[in-house]
């Protein structure tokens, strides 16, 4: 007789149906997971490639529609009197919807993966006497949401989650004193296995960077540094490697034309195009910058270049410093660039400072290589896919086994 207990069943909810970095962590973190102790189904609020993706994967994955409401952009959150009133109604009937896929499905708990996942839960769930965790993997800073939207998310992380999980400290830290006793932080992991490659002694690939483009990702400061190091470095190229997602199209296609209408830019910089295989896009490039001007909460990019023995330079502000410099033991080596065991950091928003970071790696191969060495093996000790499931698992067991005695 098989007397062992079935999983316990997760209903996580999204409101996005792209691909970005928090749907990224949550199809690898699903997939490290062990099935004997959850069963886990995706709902989103759009059709989208991640529908496609969980269901090739073997996940359970369906749409809720709930109109317009999943394509909100912060900024439009509280644009007028008029656009607050039509959200809330939005976020009212989307919550209905919610509440009754949740009664419906029966879960052991509800799992938030998104900033307006966790408000349709927390407005959704009471009455369905249904935990749920909130899976935070943005800052609620000001410098990111309107101020009003900010303090509003803070407030709900008293009130509605059981438990908070946060993809870094940095990003623990902007819910303030609300997150408290709540939060347990668990890097997003990554899949050692498919980015490790041998670290080569000299890399003669581009300078590139890797990512959703985006006014808050800095490939506009990028540009402007690439201009600088061109001037003093001849054969130096740079590459740019991804796509507009959202509300930044328009973004893209200026920068697409400033470099186009580059003398110097032109023929050094090539625009790549979105990549899905990104560790074979990392280990084309000699160096990987990072050059977001808005502080990242986490930073995965950093993390699968370490693991593919890649030199990084990147932004000294949010969650990134967590990577690189977990002891803050970085020491100056120009105005605005810290040199760690791992790589460079640089102030953000400063195209002269990414240049000097950019200047210095290029010039101290040796230094460089043996940054990218220790970086490779750091990573692979502490951002393994394997431990952030571990830590997950923890924090969704314990949540549904206290509610399981409440119940009782």
């Amino acid at each position: 007789m098989n007397t062992a207990a079935p999983p316990s069943r997760v209903l996580v909810v999204t409101h996005t149906g792209d691909v970005g970095g928090a749907e990224i962590a949550l199809i690898r973190l699903i997939g490290a997971l062990d099935p004997k102790r959850f069963a886990v189904q995706v709902v989103t609020l759009e059709d989208g490639d991640l529908v496609q993706r969980l269901n090739d994967a073997g996940v359970r994955a369906s749409v809720l529609e709930v109109g317009r409401l999943a394509r909100v952009t912060r900024e439009q959150t509280v644009s007028s009197p008029l656009t607050m009133l039509r959200n809330l109604r939005d976020t009212v009937r989307a919550a209905r919807l919610v509440r009754a896929r949740i009664r419906t499905e029966n879960p052991d708990l509800v799992v938030a993966n998104s900033l307006k996942a966790a408000v349709l839960l927390a407005v959704g769930v009471p009455g369905t006497r249904t935990p749920w965790v909130w899976h935070l993997h943005d800052r609620i800073a000001s410098d990111y949401l309107p101020a009003a939207v900010a303090a509003a998310l803070r407030s709900l992380a008293r009130l509605g989650p059981r438990r908070i999980v946060a993809n870094s400290r940095a990003t623990a830290r902007t819910l303030g004193r609300w997150g408290h006793g709540l939060t347990v932080v668990a890097y997003p992991g990554v899949v050692e296995s498919a980015y490790r490659r041998e670290v080569i002694e000299k890399r003669d690939g581009p300078v590139g960077m890797i990512g959703r483009v985006s006014r808050t990702k800095g490939q506009a400061v990028f540009l402007d540094a690439a201009e600088i190091v061109a001037a003093g470095t001849a054969d130096a190229r740079f590459r740019i490697v991804g796509a507009a997602l959202f509300e930044d199209r328009e973004e893209e296609e200026a920068l697409r034309r400033r470099t186009a209408a580059s003398e110097v830019l032109a023929p050094r910089v090539e625009w790549a195009g979105w990549a899905d295989d990104v560790a074979a896009a990392l280990h084309r490039l000699g160096l990987l910058v990072h050059a977001s001007t808005t502080p990242e909460p986490f930073g995965q990019i950093v993390v699968e270049a370490m693991l593919s023995g890649v030199p990084v330079v990147a932004t000294d502000a949010g969650g990134v410093p967590e990577i690189l410099d977990p002891r803050g033991a970085g020491e100056p080596v120009a105005d605005g660039v810290r040199r760690t065991r791992s790589g460079l950091l640089v102030r953000p928003g400063d195209p002269q400072a990414l240049a000097r970071a950019i200047r210095w790696t290029i010039e101290h191969p040796t230094e460089s290589t043996d940054a990218a060495r220790f970086a490779q093996a750091d990573a692979a000790e502490r951002f393994g896919i394997e431990r952030t499931a571990a830590v997950v698992g923890d924090v969704w067991g314990e949540v549904i086994e206290r509610a399981g005695h409440r119940r009782r």
